[in-house]
């Protein structure tokens, strides 16, 4: 697939377009919870951080710190269980999403080469197989893959974006083993490990498939890419890594060199201080917890039902039809049109919300099997939450 082929992939974000001016003309204004943005600043002591390292002359080291990978390595042995990860098996991207899109060309796949990535998924995964040329395949079902020597590359993403499910050690475990059988990478996209909701992760924390009950005493084949943006408001910042096996990282480091892709040296020096810092994290995630609570009462009480929805900044919820068959006609012919270009009900409840001024994410945007479903951010304000609540509730 050439550079043409991927610009013809329309984006989806702009069939939203017309249910967000909808939401924009609702008379108290609108309530953005389809993007997942955070709207919280960005903690004081990552910006006294970013303002002591203003004097940034030098070129910054593609490698990252080496304060920066020593901070990673304990990060995942104080959260994550990981307790062995070599700092030298680290190393800073600009955001996450960088790496997602990039990472199968970046491994030279191609033509034949299959891509696996979860069925109800970001699209990035999808795009960057087809970037590369190789064949995106969405599955949740590791037999679906198994000994099939074709696939390279398995994409996890747990919490998952956009349905917050969490998969457990056996999951992971079972994923990692099934890929090692047959020689092919296992990359983990953990965002949301530090925003859990329910039993046991709550407690126990989200498992990394980095943890040694699921790859084992090392990290042969196997990756794990995290961002900060979440956690710590850094969304700004494009503040993420990857770590794990040391022969892709290794790799991925001399392509990275080649090309330039470097995160620039103060945001290294933020990441260094956020992530040996786990108190503002936990201010955080209580700032989400409640308004989670509060929009979790709110949707259930209008009739709609929340699902998984156990990490993250999203809840998962599908309609039903009593809930949306007060769809006026002129917001119904917009739901249609949008149909025609990605079919799937969560529209009349994109739409049902729309006409209330809130403004929520289709799950047909994340594959067929969110067809049903919207998801809804908790990346507002505790006054916008509030509003939204209420118009739920009368």
């Amino acid at each position: 697939m050439g550079f043409a082929d991927i610009t013809d992939i329309a984006f989806p974000w702009d069939l939203l377009v017309p249910f967000g001016d909808l939401a924009r003309s609702h008379a108290g204004g609108i309530v953005d919870l389809s993007v997942g943005t955070p709207v919280d600043p960005t903690p004081q002591v990552l910006q006294n951080a970013l303002a002591q390292s203003a004097d940034s002359h030098g070129y910054p080291q593609t490698y990252g710190t080496p304060q920066l990978r020593d901070a990673v390595s304990g990060w995942f042995a104080r959260r994550r269980n990981v307790a062995n990860l070599d700092p030298r098996d680290v190393l800073p991207t600009v955001g996450s999403k960088e790496l997602v899109a990039l990472l199968p060309a970046m491994l030279s796949l191609g033509a034949g080469d299959i891509v696996v990535h979860p069925e109800i998924a970001y699209p990035t995964y999808d795009v960057g197989a087809r970037l590369a040329g190789a064949t995106p395949l969405p599955a949740d079902d590791v037999e679906a893959w198994r000994g099939n020597e074709r696939v390279k590359l398995v994409w996890v993403n747990s919490p998952g974006n956009p349905h917050g499910r969490v998969l457990g050690v056996s999951e992971l475990k079972a994923i990692v083993e099934a890929a090692r059988e047959i020689g092919a990478l296992v990359v983990s996209d953990e965002c949301y490990a530090e925003l859990p909701w329910t039993e046991p992760f709550a407690s126990e924390g989200v498992p990394s498939v980095l943890d040694p009950r699921v790859c084992g005493d090392n990290y042969t084949g196997v990756l794990v890419t995290y961002s900060l943006s979440k956690q710590s408001n850094l969304a700004g910042y494009r503040a993420a890594f990857v770590a794990g096996d040391s022969a892709t990282i290794q790799g991925i480091l001399a392509l990275r060199k080649h090309l330039g892709m470097i995160v620039p040296g103060p945001v290294q020096d933020v990441m260094a201080v956020g992530l040996s810092d786990d108190s503002h994290v936990s201010v955080q995630r209580e700032i989400y917890r409640a308004r989670r609570s509060v929009m979790l009462r709110a949707i259930e009480s209008a009739g709609l039902t929340v699902t998984s929805s156990e990490a993250g900044l999203y809840l998962w919820v599908r309609g039903n039809e009593a809930f949306v068959s007060a769809v006026s006609a002129p917001t119904r012919a917009l739901v249609e049109r949008a149909q025609r270009e990605m079919p799937g009900a969560c529209w009349l409840t994109v739409g049902y919300l729309a006409e209330r001024g809130i403004l929520v994410a289709p799950g047909a945007f994340y594959g067929a099997g969110g067809a049903e479903y919207v998801r809804v951010a908790l990346t507002a304000s505790d006054e916008r939450i509030a509003v939204a609540s209420e118009r739920l509730s009368s």
